[in-house]
């Protein structure tokens, strides 16, 4: 099959931690935001809410949290929520109640707005366009912290951010799992072997992580293995916690 445009930047996707330091035209950040605006959305409740971030207080406070360097340096940053306190206040303000807003359900279908589609979306636009980006899961590793950062209402949460600018770097294309571990029929295999992976670590023993240009990365079962999957108290343990505390995934009894 010919490969179309678009797919081949989805299969030649690199993520880009370095950035010129330039930032979006107006035309470019109009462009990105109306993707966002036009992503699927469940029930067409349209959950969510996107921040751009230029405030260099914000973006260095955030940094912070994030611990990355180039968090909030070059480029543009934008952070993507989950929002029901809009959803709520529509509620509130024709004189109902906040009826299932609370919910594990709600949170969860807007999550998904938030995070699989308008984020995924965005970047995809963001390739095709010729930029580069980053998806920022570190945004979490401080969830209260972040909140007051951003000054969020009750029954908004930041989920991801995302950085994107002009590419300053070509950073290899990392190796990922084969298809056969990850893609099933109608069954899902239980057999699974860690050892059948030997081949695919050694492949990603070859990738050098340009966050630590001089390194290679260790194997990937090393990588389970290890401190990012082993016990340890986390600030990003506290979500369960945050989210309660901003009026989200209160169910009924």
């Amino acid at each position: 099959m010919e490969l179309n445009e678009t797919l081949k930047k989805q299969l030649d996707h690199r993520t880009i931690r370095a950035f010129k330091e330039q930032i979006l035209s107006q035309e470019q950040l109009v462009t990105l935001l109306e993707v966002a605006r036009h992503t699927s959305t469940s029930m067409f409740m349209q959950g969510f809410s996107v921040m751009h971030i230029t405030d260099p207080k914000k973006r260095a406070a955030i940094r912070n949290i994030s611990t990355q360097p180039y968090v909030g340096a070059n480029g543009d940053l934008f952070i993507f929520m989950v929002d029901l306190y809009r959803n709520y206040q529509i509620r509130k303000q024709t004189g109902h109640d906040a009826g299932r807003v609370h919910t594990t359900d709600i949170f969860l279908q807007a999550y998904e707005d938030t995070v699989l589609l308008a984020v995924q979306n965005v970047l995809n636009a963001a390739e095709s366009m010729g930029l580069g980006g980053v998806i920022l899961g570190s945004i979490n590793n401080d969830p209260a912290k972040l909140v007051e950062v951003l000054d969020l209402p009750k029954l908004t949460y930041p989920v991801l951010g995302l950085q994107v600018g002009v590419p300053d770097q070509a950073p290899q294309l990392k190796p990922r799992l084969p298809l056969e571990f990850i893609a099933f029929g109608n069954d899902y295999p239980k057999d699974f072997k860690a050892s059948d992976l030997k081949d695919y670590d050694e492949v990603v023993q070859t990738y050098y992580d340009l966050r630590d240009a001089n390194r290679r990365i260790d194997s990937f079962t090393n990588q389970v293995i290890g401190p990012k999957l082993s016990v340890a108290s986390k600030k990003r343990d506290e979500q369960v916690k945050v989210l309660k505390a901003q009026g989200l995934c209160l169910d009924f009894n």
